[in-house]
């Protein structure tokens, strides 16, 4: 791992308790933040904890539903209290949805997709610029995806709510940077977690991967390194950008 010199930070991630959330956690903490972990899943949580705190530092957990904005301010609320401020958020919690096209996608499916991925990424951003204000500083990373530049058909749903984040993202960053808060998205490619790796079969995964210039799916590992440099002093000058990480998926 590579140290990212967090000492003194506090971070928060959702969706940290397995995948991406998690590989960004172990990178933050492994780089001397102290952690705030918010998830859905109790015992994933309770794991993810114990493995955080093998590295020395602070760990919470919260049980949130961030597509709930009482959820989510209520969660912020406890973090700070825990902890005492907020310096990192990573906005990573979403859910793929069906694979169904636009014309047959049900409602209730395109509002719980736009609900958690969406809208869960605005009332978790928005909580943090009000915690980060207090700082005068602070860096929130949203979590897009490649499909939100691309489409993929089957996903509607995914596709509008992760181009709705890289726009949300570049909005809210421009409207913050005096308020010392750097805010930017990630767009990982095709990456082994346990989204995806449930969904799809492995003809389907290797077909994928040769979209990839690589040949390949990426880990939660590489996108983990992206987040943790964001989150850090060595990228000050950085604010309202979309860095994808995908092995060369958008070059073709």
């Amino acid at each position: 791992m590579i140290n990212y010199q967090l000492e003194s930070k506090v971070a928060m991630v959702t969706g940290g308790a397995s995948g991406i959330g998690l590989a960004c956690a172990e990178l933050l903490a492994f780089s001397g933040a102290d952690i705030a972990i918010w998830d859905l899943h109790d015992d994933a949580l309770e794991a993810a904890k114990q493995r955080i705190q093998k590295h020395g530092v602070k760990c919470i957990t919260q049980k949130v539903d961030v597509s709930d904005q009482q959820s989510v301010i209520k969660a912020m609320a406890d973090t700070i209290k825990q902890l005492g401020h907020l310096d990192i958020a990573v906005n990573n919690a979403g859910i793929g949805g069906p694979f169904e096209k636009s014309g047959d996608y049900k409602a209730e499916d395109w509002l719980n997709v736009i609900n958690i991925n969406f809208n869960g990424v605005f009332y978790c951003q928005q909580e943090a610029i009000k915690a980060m204000r207090t700082n005068g500083s602070g860096s929130i990373i949203n979590m897009a995806s490649i499909l939100g530049q691309v489409a993929f058909e089957g996903a509607p749903a995914y596709v509008s709510a992760k181009h709705g984040v890289v726009g949300m993202t570049k909005a809210a960053a421009i409207e913050h940077a005096a308020d010392g808060i750097r805010i930017n998205s990630v767009g990982p490619g095709f990456i082994h977690t346990p989204l995806v790796d449930q969904v799809m079969d492995d003809a389907t995964l290797n077909a994928i991967a040769q979209k990839h210039a690589m040949k390949r799916l990426g880990t939660p590992e590489e996108v983990a390194h992206l987040v943790a440099w964001l989150a850090s002093d060595a990228s000050s000058f950085v604010t309202a950008s979309y860095y994808p990480v995908d092995g060369g998926y958008l070059a073709y």
